[in-house]
């Protein structure tokens, strides 16, 4: 079975007079919907292969991407996330043989959106905890989560690369 066709982009590109909250979360989205297009069109075993010498795979990097959204956006906000029934410190890179395409798909999904409430509901100049204890704005959550998911599309850029020889942003894109 193959992986679904990712949405279209929500924006195809940042504004380019939009304000830094809207600008920073636009980007992010494009950056997530890159993620999810590396994915699309490919079967199970290839979204698992790992592809270097650590393992690096496809649906681990959604997998991390979705918990790492949940913990910078909603945690460390004091916002409700789900329970994991992964040890993010030590499993959140790899998928299990019992953790299906489609389940780690959904709980991106669901980051996501959990994540963009917390963006539309938290000004920029909030603080909150972070799991290390540092105190942390939402400004520098965004520009952190942005920095984090265009590092991995990157890394996925090349995986995908590898697998069937797809390149670009999204199809047909560069």
């Amino acid at each position: 079975m193959s992986s679904p066709e990712p949405p279209v982009p929500r924006a195809p590109h940042v504004p380019y007079t939009g304000g830094e909250k809207e600008s920073l979360h636009t980007s992010l989205d494009l950056h997530r919907d890159a993620v999810l297009w590396k994915l699309a069109g490919l079967d199970d075993e290839q979204v698992r292969r790992p592809m270097t010498p650590t393992g690096t795979n496809l649906l681990g990097l959604v997998k991390h991407l979705a918990a790492v959204e949940y913990g910078w956006f909603c945690s460390t906000f004091g916002r409700e996330t789900e329970p994991f029934w992964f040890d993010p410190a030590t499993e959140d890179m790899a998928a299990s043989p019992d953790e299906t395409t489609a389940d780690i798909l959904a709980f991106y999904a669901r980051a996501r959106a959990a994540a963009d409430a917390a963006i539309r509901e938290t000004d920029l100049e909030t603080t909150g905890t972070a799991w290390d204890g540092r105190v942390v704005s939402m400004r520098w959550v965004l520009i952190h989560m942005l920095e984090d998911t265009v590092r991995h599309a990157g890394h996925m850029d090349i995986v995908r690369e590898l697998i069937d020889g797809a390149v670009g942003r999204y199809s047909g894109t560069e």
